[in-house]
């Protein structure tokens, strides 16, 4: 983990974040949704949020209905229409947060430059209670109680990405 980036980071008044996983209607979105309400009010930097997909299967959808669901019972406000994560994100996204190993290599492929890979980290990298590296399984096709467990997930790394970045 680039911590001299990440540092870099809170010092800026504004911060652009990307979450990716492959489809952009059930992980990412669902993350995209907790941060953004766990952030709203959090000041300097300031969170712009946004989420895509490393395939083009969905664009223009709605999130999957049982995440949205899940992050709705929870408390988190929060509209979605599924897009494509490019190489013209991963220029101008500040920090990218992908859910898994494969979605990480399509990010980092998507530009050679070294500037832009130091941008990309795997979401549950800032869960400090398990090993880096750890993927964000995809709840897709699965029971509520799958969304559930992501949703558990990606609560507790978004806690460790705030703590990094703001406190």
């Amino acid at each position: 983990m680039d911590l001299d980036y990440l540092a870099e980071l809170r010092n800026r008044d504004e911060i652009s974040v990307s979450f990716v996983c492959l489809g952009n209607i059930c992980r990412s979105p669902m993350a995209a949704a907790i941060f953004s309400n766990r952030t709203k009010d959090l000041k300097s930097p300031t969170a712009i949020v946004e989420s895509g997909g490393t395939s083009s299967w969905h664009i223009g959808q709605g999130p999957h209905p049982q995440s949205k669901r899940t992050w709705e019972r929870a408390g988190y406000d929060y509209t979605h229409k599924a897009s494509q994560f490019t190489s013209q994100d991963l220029e101008r996204i500040d920090l990218i947060l992908t859910m898994d190993s494969e979605n990480y290599s399509n990010v980092i492929a998507l530009s050679p430059r070294e500037e832009h890979s130091k941008k990309v980290f795997m979401m549950r990298n800032f869960d400090f209670a398990i090993e880096p590296g750890e993927s964000v399984p995809d709840p897709y096709s699965q029971e509520d109680a799958a969304y559930e467990h992501v949703k558990e997930l990606l609560e507790s790394a978004i806690d460790g990405l705030i703590k990094t970045l703001w406190q």
